[in-house]
């Protein structure tokens, strides 16, 4: 082993040294090597090489390095014990077990002290003591003092609200900034407490804030009671008062969905009766093998056996049965016909296991309007967003919206889409109806199979998570680039979402309006924040939120370099806004005027204007 002394290099031979108890002896297992560490120097030991008069300088190593290891051409010991070679793994084991002990040994004595100084430290002192911080050698540890337990409410402080409503918003956002817990009972997502709130105020106006079962009255009542000083009074009285009864509001359980209108379809008998006669099997139809399918004949065979129905009549009822999406061609072909064409059950097309709001057996129930759909969705959604997510909507709370009887409820009524009609939609009613079920699904897809971190993950994120709607599956990437975007390529595929003759094409938009960039969130941090609209206000409401998008972070500008950066989102989809004087010249519209003034000038000097594309960020918004 070497040492360093006046810039020396001094070997000492271990075969002329006796392992006595002499300190000077360095290649003893019971002090580690000196490895070359910066150590302070504790204490020195002399001793003359045999062939010069310079003294080598000893050191007592440091307690936290390894043990030493001789090397491999050491010979063996007296007692012919090899000794054991290096090993990274013991290294590191050792270094970690010293560590270890340094650390229980550093705590333990600070504890110690700790405890010394409460016992003489006066009351104020130790009530101004929260946080206690020391250094060990490159770890930092905090030691914080667990708070007092908070008084907890005896009473219950509660309010009727409804979906986007600002005075409810103004009421949740005051109990909130008072740190005050509240029970909040949404009647567009609890439609079955709204007889509830007419009966306990006489009206169905929100919000109803209620302490225990006593009406306080909506935001007005609420602004008087904090502008005389009464509000802490009644909170404190709530606080120190007695549990609530049976007559104060009730928190929303688990329970059944509220529905004004959800009777048996016409046609389920029929169905009933079909699934039970036909003979579903697997059928060899050009030159493949065709699943879980029955042929048109055998349909019209069993309608007309059990019903004793004209064949005709039969194969009417079979196109009926086709339009409402309980059967399908199994090519796409046509809607019914009687012959050999093959056909199937709905819940037995391939697609249905990867669909996230199918549960074993298909919706018989009549199918609702999809305007109906549209509405009870936005209500739901903005109700959880509400109340989970941060006011500027930037920031999700997944976990406790997974927890939450809201998302149920939201689970339950997807349902529904199963077999929807949706070209009953006008063109901005299939605008919003498609932005706000990708964006619920997006929200869906995090919490159930998590948040995709790289680019395969991505990929099967946004095209195996899917709904059935309408009959038909539908992926974020479907609905973003086939519906949304008019049937166009996403970023880096060759090939368009849907072929000639795939039935989703009659859903999708005809005209492309690429605002809707600015209204769909993947639940990333670099996406726009999540939203939802309405049908009748969806364009104004995309343009809202297009300024909100630049006005944020979508665009710098770097008057010196000549430099606009833009969102990755730009790039992708160059083709739906321009080429790049004509992204800039359309960007310009939805700009406040300071950046609309920086662009303008760029444009109008005849100079160059160079656009880079920012890094997009695919952590998730929580």
């Amino acid at each position: 082993m070497g040492s360093e002394a006046k810039g020396t290099e001094i070997q000492i031979p271990t075969s002329t040294h006796k392992h006595q108890h002499n300190p000077n002896i360095i290649d003893s297992p019971e002090y580690p090597a000196n490895n070359n560490n910066q150590i302070e120097l504790t204490s020195h030991y002399g001793c003359h090489d045999a062939n010069s008069d310079r003294q080598v300088m000893l050191v007592h190593p440091h307690s936290l390095l390894p043990l030493p290891v001789p090397p491999q051409i050491f010979k063996a010991n007296e007692n012919h014990v090899v000794p054991p070679s290096f090993s990274v793994g013991t290294f590191l084991r050792q270094r970690s077990s010293h560590f270890s002990a340094a650390i229980v040994k550093r705590v333990s004595s600070l504890r110690q002290s700790m405890e010394e100084n409460h016992n003489h430290d006066d009351g104020e002192n130790h009530r101004n003591r929260h946080v206690t911080e020391f250094n060990l050698s490159g770890v930092k540890v905090v030691v914080t003092v667990k708070p007092e337990d908070e008084p907890s409410f005896k009473g219950r402080i509660s309010f009727f609200s409804k979906s986007n409503c600002r005075d409810c918003t103004a009421v949740r956002r005051f109990f909130k900034e008072k740190g005050l817990r509240f029970v909040e009972i949404n009647v567009d997502v609890f439609g079955e407490r709204e007889r509830e709130l007419r009966d306990r105020t006489g009206g169905a106006s929100v919000p109803q804030i209620f302490f225990n079962d006593k009406l306080i009255g909506g935001l007005v009542a609420l602004n008087s009671l904090r502008n005389s000083g009464e509000f802490d009074r009644r909170v404190a009285e709530i606080v120190a008062g007695e549990l609530p009864g049976d007559e104060a509001p009730a928190p929303p359980v688990y329970g059944l969905d509220y529905v004004e209108d959800d009777r048996a379809d016409e046609m389920v008998g029929v169905v009933r009766v079909l699934r039970l006669k036909l003979a579903i099997q697997d059928r060899l139809k050009r030159m493949k093998m065709v699943k879980n399918c029955f042929e048109g004949n055998e349909l019209v065979e069993a309608l007309t056996q059990h019903f004793h129905c004209a064949r005709n009549e039969a194969v009417e009822i079979g196109q009926q049965l086709s339009r409402k999406h309980f059967i399908h061609h199994v090519f796409g072909e046509n809607d019914f016909e009687e012959g050999n064409h093959l056909y199937r059950f709905l819940e037995h097309e391939p697609f249905i296991p990867r669909c996230f709001n199918f549960r074993g057996t298909t919706n018989d129930s009549e199918p609702k309007t999809a305007a109906a759909i549209c509405t009870r969705l936005t209500k739901i959604m903005s109700a959880i967003l509400e109340s989970y997510a941060s006011d500027d909507r930037q920031h999700v709370d997944y976990e406790a919206i997974s927890k939450s009887e809201e998302f149920r409820r939201y689970v339950n009524m997807i349902h529904d889409l199963q077999r929807v009609n949706l070209l009953e939609l006008s063109e901005n009613e299939k605008l919003a109806f498609f932005l706000n079920l990708h964006n619920a699904m997006v929200i869906h897809a995090v919490i159930s199979v998590g948040c995709p971190e790289g680019v395969i993950d991505r990929r099967s994120f946004f095209s195996d998570f899917q709904y059935v709607v309408g009959g038909h599956p539908y992926s974020l990437n479907i609905i973003k680039n086939g519906i949304l975007r008019c049937n166009r390529r996403s970023p880096y595929s060759l090939i368009k979402p849907f072929s000639t003759g795939d039935k989703r094409l009659e859903v999708a938009l005809v005209k492309l309006n690429p605002l809707l960039h600015f209204g769909l969130c993947n639940g990333t941090k670099s996406s726009p924040k999540v939203r939802f609209f309405s049908p009748h206000r969806v364009v104004d409401e995309l343009r809202v939120a297009a300024r909100e998008f630049f006005e944020k972070d979508g665009i710098e500008v770097d008057l010196e370099k000549r430099t606009v950066y833009l969102s990755r989102i730009f790039k992708w989809f160059s083709g739906d806004f321009g080429q790049e004087k004509e992204i800039l010249l359309w960007i310009i519209n939805y700009l406040n005027p300071n950046k609309a003034g920086l662009v303008t000038h760029l444009m109008g000097d005849c100079g160059p204007v160079h656009i880079s594309y920012k890094n997009f960020d695919w952590s998730i918004n929580s």
